[in-house]
């Protein structure tokens, strides 16, 4: 079974607990996700673009060693990878400063290599994207994106989407707004945040949104609700243990995440709930959107392997 990811991976800047010191990491909320689920053992490809440059590099090289298919990272000579730092409040809630207007993935439909990047990946098992992986692409860009939902759903696949919407990155809430019904109509899996869906659309009640997702054309739909935990199935599912976060970086790209692992293991909705949970509640507790691999990572006891498994890189 093949997933695909689209969307943009960004070098991240986070403090290193020192006055003016900061380690250098990366991050992105599609890649997050994408890279959770290669730990938990799943064939995936980032449709991505980098550039040529030394940080690219070391990107392109780091994901593969994650367990990413390199086929699927596309390069732009002619652009570099975006940057984002990181600043948290006393709540371990996470505030971003970026640097992206010109990065190579805002081009990754549009490069010489991408038709056979797209054919392929148009026969994904399951395809994953967000209104972010939309935002960073120009028009004919996120045409192209859509038309590849589309072509996942007719070869038999099928499309999560996550709202994660971020006004910065829309010229007005009336363009944000025509793409966010553009993804509903291509979607099977609905992975929306309860702060998102009401900053785009005014609805703050969760009932009515999962209700206008399901009018909408998706059939599942889990409604992440921060430390509350998610709504599926009518069924608010709290996380198993009230946490004091370190840093909430990927919090939700991780639930994303182990919800889906859960699913195409064919586990019900609710128990997919309780493994994006206990996957996002590792996260919390570390700094940086992309913990490092340890043997305390949740992704052993998810899966039945040891956190020594790796995925292999040579696919």
């Amino acid at each position: 079974m093949t997933i695909i990811v689209v969307g943009e991976g960004m070098i991240e800047l986070a403090p290193a607990g020192e006055a003016r010191a900061w380690t250098l990491a990366y991050g992105g909320d599609t890649l997050n996700t994408a890279i959770h689920l290669a730990r938990l053992g799943h064939d995936v490809g980032f449709l991505s673009a980098l550039g040529s440059d030394p940080f690219s590099d070391d990107l392109r090289a780091a994901w593969v060693g994650e367990g990413l298919r390199p086929e699927y990272l596309l390069t732009d000579p002619a652009r570099r990878p975006g940057l984002y730092a990181i600043s948290n409040d006393h709540r371990g809630e996470r505030h971003f400063t970026y640097w992206r207007s010109d990065s190579a993935a805002r081009q990754v439909f549009a490069l010489p290599d991408s038709a056979g990047a797209i054919a392929a990946a148009a026969r994904a098992d399951l395809l994953v994207f967000s209104m972010i992986s939309l935002a960073i692409l120009p028009s004919a860009g996120r045409a192209a994106l859509l038309d590849l939902a589309r072509a996942v759903r007719t070869n038999g696949g099928r499309v999560a989407f996550d709202t994660n919407f971020r006004p910065a990155l829309w010229p007005d809430l009336e363009a944000a707004c025509a793409a966010y019904r553009d993804a509903l109509a291509v979607s099977d899996i609905g992975l929306p945040t309860l702060e998102d869906e009401e900053a785009l659309t005014g609805v703050a009640a969760a009932d009515t949104i999962v209700d206008g997702w399901m009018r909408a054309g998706v059939g599942e739909v889990a409604l992440k609700r921060g430390a509350d935990g998610c709504l599926v199935d009518r069924t608010l599912v709290p996380p198993a243990a009230v946490l004091s976060p370190v840093d909430t970086s990927g919090a939700g790209d991780a639930f994303n995440a182990g919800y889906l692992h859960a699913r195409l293991n064919h586990h019900a909705p609710l128990a997919a709930a309780r493994a994006g949970h206990e996957l996002a509640g590792w996260v919390v507790m570390q700094r940086g959107a992309i913990p490092d691999l340890t043997a305390e990572a949740p992704y052993a006891l998810m899966t039945g392997r040891t956190n020594m498994d790796r995925p292999s890189s040579s696919r």
